[in-house]
């Protein structure tokens, strides 16, 4: 735990550490910081974050708006609740030191991944901080952890992790906002890319675009890999640069 919340943290950030003690005065039986929590992240799962509000987390509660304040102080503190909440403590994984780090990092980018795509909505909060709350910290905890006896310095390690979260929070996005737009459409997703496919050759031509032609040509476009796959493909291409990091740092007489 924290020592103290001596140097001005947001609300949020205490309730998150356990730091601010709720008022105790006339509280709603039954009513509680976890309860309040829980509703909110099941109306973002239901409906978008932008469906959470104080009233209408109240109203799934059955309580009156006011008497969430007793326990959350703005809505602003709900949002980072409702992160913390969500992204849960980050999985054990593979031992860097049994299986190595690269198999480790994969599997923390893997579970980060996982969790994005279980709440969606968490995508649409815009960061405003480094990790400040628990589970956040714990995250980078483990995330740095994975890079232990690689020889990167501790400032080489921040900078891997803030990569690799980075291909996992935009891959996660742009997955998201492509099924946003399939269910616009009224069509799958892999219908609204067969279209994108037949639309993109129509609007070009070998002159102007020769390597768009090309790739059109080869037919790859009407058999797109899974999101999965693509993935897969981007964690392994930057990993293979990360490793290239560490055996420079590791080369004979350095």
């Amino acid at each position: 735990m924290a020592k103290d919340s001596g140097d001005g943290l947001p609300p949020g950030v205490e309730t998150a550490w356990g730091l601010r003690e709720r008022p105790g005065k006339g509280p709603r039986p039954g009513l509680s910081v976890a309860r309040i929590v829980g509703a909110a992240i099941e109306l973002a799962a239901a409906e978008g974050i932008a469906a959470v509000s104080m009233a209408r987390v109240a109203a799934a509660l059955g309580v009156s708006t006011m008497s969430l304040y007793r326990y959350v102080t703005s809505k602003e503190e709900l949002l980072v609740l409702m992160e913390d909440t969500a992204s849960g403590p980050p999985p054990q994984g593979p031992s860097p030191e049994e299986e190595g780090w690269r198999a480790a990092l994969a599997h923390w980018a893997r579970s980060h991944r996982e969790v994005l795509h279980r709440n969606l909505w968490m995508l649409r909060i815009p960061v405003s901080s480094p990790p400040i709350t628990p589970n956040s910290v714990a995250w980078m905890e483990r995330g740095l952890a994975c890079l232990r006896g690689t020889g990167l310095d501790e400032g080489e390690k921040v900078q891997v992790i803030l990569l690799v979260s980075g291909f996992v929070r935009n891959e996660a996005t742009l997955a998201a906002d492509i099924e946003a737009a399939a269910r616009a459409s009224g069509r799958s997703t892999a219908e609204t890319m067969a279209s994108y496919t037949r639309l993109l050759g129509r609007l070009t031509d070998p002159e102007r675009f020769p390597a768009v032609t090309a790739l059109l040509a080869s037919g790859v476009m009407d058999q797109p890999e899974g999101p999965d796959d693509d993935f897969a493909f981007g964690l392994e291409r930057l990993l293979d640069g990360v490793e290239v990091l560490v055996r420079a740092r590791n080369a004979p007489g350095r």
